[in-house]
């Protein structure tokens, strides 16, 4: 790097500064706000609303055309409040970098700005410190270093100034190397830099993130397609009516336009972006309930769809919280009950519960390792809090085992107080205290507690302690101990040894003073004690959610940073991999693998270890190509690519960093896998509820256009059984708040048994139409025009006749037939919003009157056809006149009658689908 101790000097610093330029994160250009608001008012469905307003206005029903425009409005400004979300993940990477740095320049040290660093600077490192650029280690004094921003795992790393030959490590997992963003959890050292700005790892997965390019969520995608279907449907509606009325009627050609564009608007359901958004909002509101934020409105519905879940390991499916979960000794193996950093559970072997007092080995095993640790255990100020650590994790759970074991640390570190340290080293593998004793050990006054990787301290131990007594360590007793280890290891649980070295003060090659205790003069001729046996257990509901998931046929495929045989050990005990060979791929065998061979591996059982961001990336992209709707789950900085990249997005809320939550769609406030599947749950529901709404609102258009061609058919002979505003106000008065309760309509009971929902499958496909043009909508015709032709009848119309009204608009028969024709709509709508209320079970399991958005709404459907038809103001303006009690005694006999119908058919589909009474397919899972 072209530097020396004494670091640059001003002139060399000033003149690489002018090659490299400053250390900063570049920033994305963000787009216009007033283009993303005027974005929500100029999308198709937007653009259809505001021409049927001209289309009112054109026809002479300004009052219509004003109603139209401001529920284009109103929903435009709804949606970029609720969706106003401004990239802001380059200014939470810039908020992560501290704004001075230490350096050697010129010989002295000196505090310069970070973005004044540059390649060949010596960084100064303290417990603390936000690390400013990457660099190569060149002085480490127990220098750790936290990189779950970059990795997402927990574990400080432990950082040396030695040479690494090992081939195959990535970058973060090169011991002599340190990266941006990254900060200083233990010791101190000194850093040439090697990488700023935006060539920094920091920077590579800034600059990942930035150029990804917006995806358009499958229910943006869906509404795009729904429009343009709705558009042409509604042109082609309004050509024939138009073609029909010149044809048979013989209409003029003004009137027959006005006439054919009063059914174009009468066909757009204007209502619907208002219900998405409501339902979305609704969802969003009941999720923020069960611990999921979701930043953006349509995110919700991509959960609905998604098929695939990649989620990382430490945090999300695990405690977070290393437990050590057995002890072992040569005389016998200790389970250790109670998870977490509560010193709550106990000690069992044998059928009974120890204590360190019962047993010698025991005791020196659990006393040494809490006395050969730096870490500590912080109590919570609240009863019922949290215990917290400072330190290192594994090192935390020692203490807490020791705790358990019934030891005293405060009293123990008094009586056993230590005079030196020989830090952890890489290259040793292993960490040793030297403590002055109150009582002898084995006849010496001092001890060495030595703890490291199990190979290492048996490779130095030349005794055994077994049962209290001292003996020669034979091979048989390193084959049991190495056995044992390996057992552990296999089952992907964390193994640590501890060995003790009595020190006499009179013995050879020992030096006299502590100051000179080396490595090379205590760690040998050790006395094997036994293992602690740890892990980050799963959370204790993450296995039901995974099942949930199967369930649903999603498949959770997991990607973190730790190790192989720890992720498939973890991955199998709560479900995600069943089979007994998964795919195993680390970081290395990833950068090896073709895409075509990665896609093969992923339809069936994988696990994803070591992986750095542009990996995790690569995987997601993958999924996605193979037709996947892919959710993915992050806390670190290394996992935002992914993040934004996915379909959705979830990030942490306790662990996460802010760029994690940045770049996601949704932030889990418990970071917990469960809350996940709770908000698939919702999505789905969000989907479902706006195909209800799209049923509802369809079905009232068959009983809106039949009567209509009955009387373009008839070439006038039967007079318009509906107005062209009696039609709007069924469109916009009516319909609306029904339509708008079924947005808020919990999920149903068979909603994770159904598989994903195929992101291409159209909101407003065959089987929607068949119901709500063929059934639900004949119903509605049906009453319609047996109510308009009830209330000729009654006025002494009889079949043969001419009808009244007939070229007198103003008959007042015909005015009360129309009227009744409204109103018979309307109540039917009643016994419909009833029958979208669920798909297959019967409604009554659900509660009839257990939606009280669509309670209110009927209430004030019925509110508002009285008012029309009593109040001689509105009566004008509707064409309408008051009904008979006669009449009402028609009307009120519709909703049953509607709905017992379509209960009949959904008894016949569940008899003869194997649904449940809920209406949950009995074979469901066979299906799948």
């Amino acid at each position: 790097m072209g530097t020396a101790r004494a670091g640059l000097t001003a002139g060399e610093a000033s003149a690489r500064q002018g090659r490299y330029g400053k250390n900063v994160i570049q920033s994305a250009k963000k787009k216009s706000q007033v283009l993303v608001f005027l974005s929500n008012f100029t999308h198709l469905m937007a653009i259809l609303l505001w021409v049927a307003g001209i289309i009112a206005f054109a026809a002479g029903m300004p009052e219509l055309g004003v109603a139209v425009w401001l529920v284009n409005v109103i929903n435009g400004c709804f949606s970029y409040w609720q969706e106003h979300q401004a990239d802001k993940a380059t200014e939470a990477l810039k908020k992560m970098l501290p704004s001075y740095v230490s350096v050697i320049r010129d010989g002295s040290e000196q505090k310069i700005l970070v973005e004044d660093l540059v390649p060949g600077d010596v960084m100064l490192l303290e417990e603390g410190d936000k690390v400013s650029a990457d660099g190569r280690v060149v002085r480490a004094n127990g220098l750790q270093i936290d990189q779950s921003t970059l990795t997402g795992e927990s574990n400080p790393v432990r950082k040396t100034s030695d040479a690494v030959l090992e081939e195959g490590l990535t970058h973060a997992e090169t011991p002599n190397l340190v990266f941006e963003g990254t900060s200083v959890s233990e010791g101190n050292g000194r850093v040439v830099v090697t990488n700023i700005g935006m060539s920094t790892e920091f920077g590579k997965i800034a600059s990942l993130t930035q150029n990804m390019e917006e995806k358009e969520s499958p229910l943006q995608r869906q509404l795009d397609h729904l429009t343009k279907q709705i558009t042409v449907f509604a042109l082609c509606m309004g050509v024939a009516f138009f073609a029909l009325d010149v044809a048979f009627v013989h209409n003029g050609l003004a009137a027959s336009f006005i006439f054919a564009l009063g059914m174009v608007v009468a066909f757009i359901p204007e209502g619907l972006l208002p219900t998405v958004t409501l339902s979305l909002a609704m969802a969003v509101q009941r999720m923020s309930k069960r611990n999921a934020l979701v930043k953006s409105l349509s995110s919700v519905e991509a959960l609905g769809s998604t098929s695939v879940i990649c989620t990382d390991k430490t945090g999300t499916l695990t405690q977070n919280e290393m437990t050590v979960n057995h002890l072992w000794t040569p005389a016998r193996e200790y389970e250790v009950t109670g998870v977490g950093y509560a010193p709550r559970g106990e000690i069992r072997a044998d059928g009974r519960s120890y204590q360190a007092a019962d047993d010698d080995d025991l005791r020196i095993l659990l006393t040494g390792s809490a006395l050969c640790s730096n870490a500590r255990l912080i109590a919570p100020e609240k009863e019922g809090g949290r215990y917290t650590v400072l330190g290192d994790p594994t090192e935390a759970c020692l203490l807490v085992s020791a705790q358990k074991g019934g030891l005293d640390l405060q009293e123990e570190q008094r009586r056993i107080p230590r005079v030196r340290e020989l830090p952890f080293e890489s290259r040793r593998k292993r960490m040793s205290t030297i403590h002055q004793l109150e009582r002898p050990l084995d006849g010496a006054t001092r001890v060495a507690f030595v703890k490291g990787a199990p190979n290492e301290v048996v490779r130095l131990s030349t005794k055994v302690r077994v049962n209290g007594e001292v003996v020669p360590m034979s091979d048989s007793l390193r084959s049991r101990i190495m056995n044992a280890n390996d057992g552990y290891a296999e089952d992907g649980l964390r193994v640590l040894a501890l060995a003790y070295r009595p020190i006499h003060r009179d013995e050879g090659g020992v030096p006299a003073s502590v100051s000179e205790y080396d490595p090379q003069t205590i760690e040998r001729d050790l006395t094997f004690v036994g293992l602690e046996v740890m892990q980050d257990p799963p959370r204790p509901e993450v296995a039901a959610a995974v099942e949930e998931c199967r369930r649903a046929g999603i498949r959770v495929v997991m990607i973190t940073g730790d190790y192989g045989l720890t992720a498939v050990s973890i991955a199998r005990k709560i479900g995600i991999v069943r089979g007994s060979h998964p795919r195993v791929f680390s970081g290395p065998e990833l950068e090896r693998t073709s895409d075509e061979e990665l896609r093969r591996a992923l339809r069936g059982e994988v696990v994803f270890a070591r992986m750095a961001p542009e990996q995790k990336l690569r995987v997601v992209e993958n999924l996605q190509a193979m037709g996947e709707v892919v959710a993915v789950t992050g806390d670190g900085v290394n996992d935002s690519p992914a993040l934004k990249k996915a379909d959705i997005g979830v990030a942490m809320g306790i662990t996460g960093t802010d760029v994690a939550k940045e770049a996601a769609d949704m932030i889990l406030t418990d970071d917990n896998f469960a809350s996940i599947v709770s908000a698939v749950e919702e999505g789905r529901a969000v989907y479902a509820n706006i195909r209800k709404f799209m049923l509802y609102i369809l079905n009232s258009n068959v009983p809106e256009a039949v009567p209509s061609a009955v009387y373009l058919l008839s070439g006038g002979a039967v007079p318009l059984p509906l107005t062209t505003m009696q039609i709007l106000t069924i469109d916009l008065g009516t319909d609306m708040l029904p339509a708008l309760g079924l947005g808020s309509e919990p999920p149903e009971a068979d909603v994770m048994s159904r598989p994903p929902r195929d992101p291409n499958e159209h909101l407003l496909n065959a089987r929607v139409m068949r119901k709500a043009f063929l059934w639900y909508g004949l119903l509605g015709a049906v009453s319609s025009l047996g109510a308009f032709f009830f209330a000729q009848a009654a006025a002494g119309w009889v079949p043969g006749a001419r009808m009244f009204g007939v070229g007198a608009d103003l008959d007042p028969v015909y005015v009360r037939s129309t009227t009744m024709a409204l109103a018979a709509i309307v109540f039917s709508q009643i016994g419909e919003v009833m029958n979208c209320r669920t798909e297959v079970s019967s409604v009554f399991s659900v509660g009839l009157l257990s939606n009280r958005q669509v309670d209110k709404g009927i209430l004030f459907e019925v509110a508002l056809i009285v008012l029309i038809t009593l109040l001689p103001p509105l009566q004008g303006v509707f064409h309408t006149c008051p009904l008979t009690a006669q009449d009402y005694l028609f009307l009120v006999l519709l909703p049953p009658a509607v709905l017992l119908l379509e209960e009949g058919r959904k008894a016949i589909v569940r008899r003869h689908g194997h649904y449940d009474r809920n209406g949950v397919r009995a074979d469901a899972a066979s299906e799948r």
